[in-house]
């Protein structure tokens, strides 16, 4: 297995760490006989050797010894070894590696046969990605099935065969024809969904009629047959982790996750199916889709009420596991998660445990269940967080939380600027610690916080710094709050710093002194730094005919730089200038280039009322589309941000009615 691995110079070559000269030990702890010390060694293959999919110079070399590794029987595990190849070899994208991985395509030919199942399973997407004889390939797999006695085997096969319809449509039309006899009955009913899933995928007119009906009563039955399996166990280790985390049915998860990618847009039946599979009686199906929720609603718009409220069904479940995944997902909805406010409202009622969570080091953090409800804007949330913010310990970003309430949490704010007087002022935290007190009374929206807010501004030390970081936010509160007058003299020493925008906006709120407004907001628009620039231009805006003075560098700044100053600077064109003609083309193009400006373009538009109607058609366009503005046309990517992207819809729906 490893003849010439100390021939190779692994001290010259690199990985994720650095010198790879620990790698020969990794390879050899592949076979060992003791499983941690395999697992371990699978740990550092995928932490260093191949981490997060990257290829090195060290990956490459240890093609061959994978190879030798994945053949020989007497290793166990080795369906984790064909998984790191495939990984190196097709995932990666990496062209290098995965001609390296198709130079030894003939083993995982061999391998299809093998006695271990789990290599066999492995194995069957293998040959598919690195043979490229397709008659050969589509033999091997076909001959392969009805030999096959093993489940988990069958299913990858076919998986394999659609697979193989996308990389070789010149040969698919056989393929499909044993995919189309798979699915129908009276067939094992986990392979007529994983049938019916690849032939959605790749060949949708083969589908027959009521493919979601058809795949929840399968899934049902498929259900009712599954085995109870235990629970993993493992030793300490990242992939041994991984597994116990996993869901114990990951091939059903995986079965409904083809069957929504191949729905796609088709959202009316992607609910349907969430909805079968969230009334489903198995706990592990219910669990299957509160996950495939999460990936539906942060990707696509839909009417999600029905679902969510099966989601807030889960939270009375006796799997523990079930209702923490259904919280997950319900905290990221914000308003949307009102269907299942009650049930919220009801879990934390019975739960005082679930209020916070605490971390085994650090400060805690409200419990997910209570950052939900909050994030709904139910009122009931209220007097929950009052008992929080009357515990000893604060939680981390509780403010921000209770922000979402806005003049609902009036009865907070006594407690709020409790919490807010009290902050050391010489300490170098005092900014993160009254960044989401300051949150959530600028939401509330009470003058009375007014002393504790402007005593950020008057108390903190200059020495430390953290007068500077906070002030910006302070001065925002302050304006919120309407107290600004108390504070002008303050504002106007802030006029020469990072936060002289802030400090401008306000004063133009408090007393209208353009004397002292514009020029300060005149030199934050030639700042190098571009966020400066953009609240100088936003505040500029407000100021309306009164900023005349800043239209020259406004044009400028209209059709250069980023996306986000483009966008601000042409905002505040049309709100001193009234005149559209220069702005809707730099709007257009912001909105097609750079589809997170979309929120702040909206209100502009709206704003304009009539003026905006040449940009109708960006508008109903949007309204239409049935992908959040954060997705992308290969799925969602990045955080979520389902309340920007509803927030973005409300703006589009004002934008039509003020024309």
């Amino acid at each position: 297995m490893f003849t010439g691995i100390d021939e190779v110079d692994w001290a010259s070559l690199h990985h994720a760490q650095g010198s790879a000269e620990d790698v020969p030990a990794w390879l050899r702890g592949l076979a060992s006989a003791d499983a941690a010390e395999r697992q371990t060694a699978l740990d550092g293959m995928y932490g260093t050797v191949h981490h997060e999919g990257n290829v090195y110079d060290s990956t490459l070399a240890c093609v061959p010894f994978l190879f030798s590794l994945a053949a020989r029987e007497a290793v166990p595990e080795r369906g984790c070894i064909v998984e790191l190849l495939v990984s190196i070899g097709a995932e990666s994208g990496d062209a290098r590696a995965r001609e390296a991985v198709r130079a030894g395509a003939d083993v995982f030919a061999l391998l299809l046969g093998d006695a271990d199942p789990g290599v066999r399973a492995a194995a069957a997407g293998a040959v598919v990605r690195f043979l490229d004889d397709p008659a050969r390939t589509l033999d091997l797999v076909r001959r392969r099935i009805p030999a096959e006695r093993d489940g988990r085997v069958l299913l990858a096969l076919t998986e394999a065969l659609g697979l193989f319809t996308r990389r070789f449509p010149g040969h698919a039309a056989a393929a499909l024809d044993v995919l189309t006899a798979q699915s129908a009955p009276p067939g094992d009913p986990g392979l007529r969904l994983a049938a019916l899933g690849q032939l959605a995928l790749t060949a949708p007119d083969r589908v027959p009629d009521g493919l979601v009906p058809t795949a929840v009563r399968l899934l049902r039955d498929r259900s009712a047959r599954r085995s109870r399996v235990p629970a993993r166990t493992g030793n300490d280790t990242l992939v041994g982790r991984i597994r116990r985390l996993r869901p114990s049915d990951e091939e059903g998860a995986r079965l409904l996750r083809t069957l929504h990618t191949a729905l796609g847009d088709r959202t009316g039946e992607r609910i349907a199916l969430l909805t079968g599979q969230l009334d489903s009686p198995d706990p592990m199906d219910r669990c299957n889709a509160v996950r495939m929720a999460a990936v539906l609603f942060r990707g696509w718009r839909a009417d999600i009420a029905g679902p969510v409220s099966l989601l807030g069904r889960q939270l009375g479940a006796e799997q523990e596991w079930l209702r923490d995944a259904a919280v997950s997902v319900l905290s990221e909805l914000y308003d949307l998660a009102g269907p299942a406010a009650d049930d919220l409202h009801a879990l934390l009622a019975g739960r005082p445990d679930l209020w916070t969570h605490r971390w085994e080091r650090g400060r805690p953090a409200l419990g997910g269940a209570l950052k939900a409800l909050a994030r709904s804007g139910d009122p009931r949330a209220v007097p929950i967080l009052a008992h929080v913010l009357a515990g000893p310990r604060l939680p981390d970003g509780a403010g921000r939380e209770i922000a979402h309430l806005g003049p609902a949490a009036a009865p907070l704010v006594p407690a709020l600027r409790h919490r807010l007087g009290r902050i050391p002022l010489d300490s170098p935290a005092a900014d993160a610690l009254a960044a989401p007190l300051l949150a959530a009374l600028g939401a509330i929206g009470d003058p009375a916080a007014a002393p504790e807010v402007l005593r950020l501004l008057s108390g903190a030390p200059y020495g430390l710094g953290a007068r500077e970081r906070v002030a910006g936010q302070a001065v925002d509160t302050l304006d919120a709050l309407g107290a600004v007058r108390p504070a002008a003299p303050l504002l106007r020493a802030l006029l020469h710093g990072r936060h002289a925008a802030a400090a401008a906006g306000a004063l133009w709120s408090a007393d209208g002194d353009l004397s002292a407004v514009l020029p300060a907001l005149l030199r934050e628009l030639a700042q190098d730094d571009p966020g400066r620039r953009r609240a100088a231009a936003g505040h500029l805006g407000r100021m309306g005919q009164a900023a005349r003075a800043a239209l020259p560098e406004l044009r400028r700044l209209a059709t250069s730089g980023l996306p986000r100053d483009r966008t601000a600077a042409a905002c505040a064109l049309w709100r001193i200038s009234g005149d559209p003609v220069p702005v809707l083309p730099v709007l257009r193009t912001a909105w097609t280039d750079s589809p997170r400006t979309r929120g702040p373009l909206a209100r502009c538009l709206a704003a304009m009322g009539p003026a905006a109607a040449p940009l109708r058609d960006l508008v109903t366009a949007e309204l239409a589309s049935p992908r959040r503005h954060t997705a992308r046309a290969r799925g969602y990517e990045g955080l979520p941000d389902i309340p920007g992207d509803e927030a973005l819809l409300r703006a589009c729906g004002a934008v039509l009615a003020g024309l």
